[in-house]
């Protein structure tokens, strides 16, 4: 669908019934990574997911970058224009941010919230080493097998995510989200903090944060403490894609937190 600034914004169903559930991946994803989570969350209400602009299926009018409240009402939009909402908002990394961000700019839009391995305050840190890493990887790839050789070190969940979000070209595979574009979005990050936001949000929150986090650090602690409704819970084993690298124990606290919002 179409959004005000005229970004076209890809929308997908994944199946149930009932009150919606709305899934925001995370920066260089699309809607497309949560599709095994979609699988159970189906059994909860209705699973729709999207993809954020410049990412996935999704197109945006300029090149951007974006500031985080336009993504949010990107969102706030579809929500609306489709009818979606009040939705539960389940959110990993970028979308954990973009899920906070809208319970407390429009608490009427969402009912629950769930928010996976990420940090509201990252001043003082760059995107570089990020940025690195990526311009030291080639533009294309020969497969989708050497996408998730060259991120899936050392956990293979994180090239699995990757080749997830790749589109075939004549002269290979190459990421659908431009490093660049990527490191813009990011670029934000780190030079403002998002803690009034969450001071703001009212709604029933679970906040699960990754043993090895290169991003959440002890913040999702201190931000259930500020949040009057909200649970806090570290993964063991897990790195920041928890709802891969531990499947059944992120099933198991999600279902619960659903669960308990239906009683």
């Amino acid at each position: 669908m179409s959004v005000s600034d005229g970004a076209r914004i890809a929308v997908r169903g994944y199946g149930g019934t009932g009150r919606t559930l709305l899934l925001l991946h995370g920066l260089m994803g699309r809607a497309s990574t949560w599709w095994r989570t979609s699988r159970w969350l189906a059994d909860h209400g209705r699973v729709v997911a999207i993809d954020a602009r410049a990412h996935g299926d999704s197109v945006a009018p300029t090149p951007g970058p974006w500031p985080t409240e336009r993504f949010v009402t990107d969102v706030v939009e579809v929500l609306e224009e489709l009818a979606l909402g009040p939705a539960v908002v389940i959110g990993h990394s970028m979308g954990g941010l973009h899920g906070w961000e809208l319970a407390a700019a429009r608490p009427d839009l969402v009912d629950g919230l769930v928010v996976e391995d990420m940090a509201p305050d990252h001043r003082g840190r760059t995107a570089a080493p990020w940025v690195s890493w990526f311009e030291a990887m080639p533009e294309t790839f020969e497969s989708i097998a050497a996408v998730r050789d060259a991120f899936g070190w050392p956990r293979p969940s994180v090239g699995d995510y990757l080749a997830e979000c790749v589109r075939e070209a004549p002269d290979g595979y190459r990421l659908l989200t431009p490093h660049a574009v990527a490191a813009a979005i990011a670029g934000e990050w780190g030079e403002r903090d998002f803690w009034g936001s969450v001071r703001r949000v009212k709604c029933p929150a679970l906040l699960l944060e990754a043993e090895e986090s290169p991003i959440a650090s002890e913040q999702m602690a201190t931000m259930a403490t500020l949040m009057p409704r909200a649970g806090h819970v570290r993964v063991p084993g897990t790195g920041h894609l928890l709802h891969d690298d531990a499947p059944e124990r992120y099933r198991e606290l999600v279902s619960g937190f659903l669960t308990g919002l239906a009683e």
